[in-house]
């Protein structure tokens, strides 16, 4: 849960300031944990420079900057501004803020409504630091974090707006510059809700544009990145340019890799400007990288490809993940299994200090609820990964495990001699 609840978006200042203050009184307090989670909750989606003065006490300034990029705005000064537009009665800020509240809760007869009163919010921008328009909401991606919403009517929401005029490419200020396919096709949110490919394929029809590389990400390499296989795979089917190995690993597209080597084995690396986009510059680590997409998505014969082409299967990623722990991350037993038998190392640690087991172990309480973890921890543990002394005591701290999950996996823990 969030440390604070989001106000209204048409709120008074009194209250953000009454939130600033308790902000203030719970750090003072010796809470220092609530800021901590306050910002992985609500300030990662942007890279923002340091909120507190790291020279001298957390004061109130420091609350109200935090409590400012809750909403995102760069300063408390922007939110002020913000207030003091939305709060005028009928203003265009606040009927802009109403039509997003609408988007997000799936209320299309309000949303229709409104732009039908004022059919120049379709080209209006937010006043927050992404400067999104109408559309990108529809993304739930790269906005302020308590309005990443999908609801199931997302589909008729997005038709609202597009016949309402609303450009299909338009650009954002979010991580980087980001175009309302590329938000869809690389988040949880309308996947979670069953609602991202129909999402796509609506974009789609309205002309956007599948391979929009504003910023040097085109929308199927990023749905890779992010853990969106089905939402690649749609861009692919609907004519998306694959023109990197790596790409081509992670949809398991095995004849396609092929195809970057020549009849005597020679590997032709990516032409294109791959600095940006999830794809290094050097050749082997091209290799490597599509290596470690082939065991994240469960590829196993493109995976045995590139090693029988001298790829080394104990490459680590940026974060230093390994290929067994991509495949663990992603649920990929069959995968996990095959990279075991081929005696990848269990104990290598990742950049977080991670091994396989203790990645598996975090996936138990923290990964996709749809993915079942504990037979991943099992054959770990068969395969004679160790185990970190007070593993059982750090389960029983997680209050976010359900009871038949935690006797499940404790059980695994001591059948392998596990005490504590």
């Amino acid at each position: 849960m969030p440390p604070i609840q989001p106000l209204p978006f048409d709120a008074p200042l009194s209250h953000y300031e009454k939130q600033a203050e308790e902000v203030l009184t719970s750090y003072q307090s010796g809470n220092s944990s609530f800021i901590r989670q306050f910002n992985e909750h609500h300030l990662s989606f942007r890279n923002w420079s340091k909120a507190t003065n790291q020279d001298g006490e957390f004061n109130l300034n420091d609350s109200q900057q935090l409590v400012a990029r809750l909403y995102g705005f760069e300063t408390w000064e922007k939110l002020i501004e913000y207030i003091n537009d939305v709060t005028q009665a009928d203003s265009s800020v606040w009927q802009f803020e109403s039509a997003v509240e609408a988007i997000i809760n799936g209320e299309t007869t309000t949303l229709d409504s409104l732009l039908r009163a004022n059919p120049t919010l379709i080209r209006m921008r937010s006043t927050r630091v992404h400067r999104a328009m109408l559309l990108h909401y529809i993304g739930a991606n790269g906005v302020e974090n308590y309005r990443q919403k999908s609801p199931r009517n997302a589909v008729d929401v997005a038709r609202i707006l597009l016949k309402a005029g609303a450009e299909v490419d338009a650009l954002a200020d979010t991580y980087g510059k980001g175009t309302t396919l590329g938000l869809v096709a690389t988040s949880i949110h309308p996947k979670q809700a069953g609602v991202q490919i129909p999402l796509i394929d609506t974009l789609l029809n309205y002309g956007a544009d599948i391979d929009c590389t504003p910023t040097g990400w085109p929308p199927l390499m990023a749905a890779l990145a992010n853990g969106c296989p089905e939402a690649a795979e749609t861009l692919r089917r609907n004519g998306a340019r694959i023109d990197s190995i790596v790409a081509a690993a992670g949809l398991g597209r095995l004849k396609l890799v092929k195809s970057f080597f020549s009849e005597d084995g020679q590997y032709f690396p990516n032409e294109s400007d791959t600095s940006v986009w999830g794809v290094p510059k050097e050749p082997t680590a091209q290799l490597e990288r599509a290596f470690l997409y082939a065991c994240t998505y469960g590829h196993i014969t493109v995976a045995e490809f590139l090693l029988s082409k001298g790829v080394n299967p104990n490459a680590q990623d940026t974060d230093g993940q390994t290929s067994l722990h991509v495949a663990v991350l992603s649920g990929q037993l069959d995968m996990v299994k095959w990279l075991i038998d081929r005696n990848t190392p269990l104990e290598v640690k990742n950049g977080y200090g991670g091994t396989v087991l203790s990645q598996a172990l975090w996936c138990v309480v923290n990964g996709n609820p749809d993915l079942d973890y504990v037979p991943i921890v099992e054959v770990l543990l068969n395969a004679g990964a160790l185990i970190e002394p007070g593993t059982l005591d750090w389960l029983a701290q997680q209050d976010t495990l359900s009871p038949t999950k935690r006797t499940r996996i404790e059980e695994v823990f001591r059948k392998h001699g596990a005490n504590s």
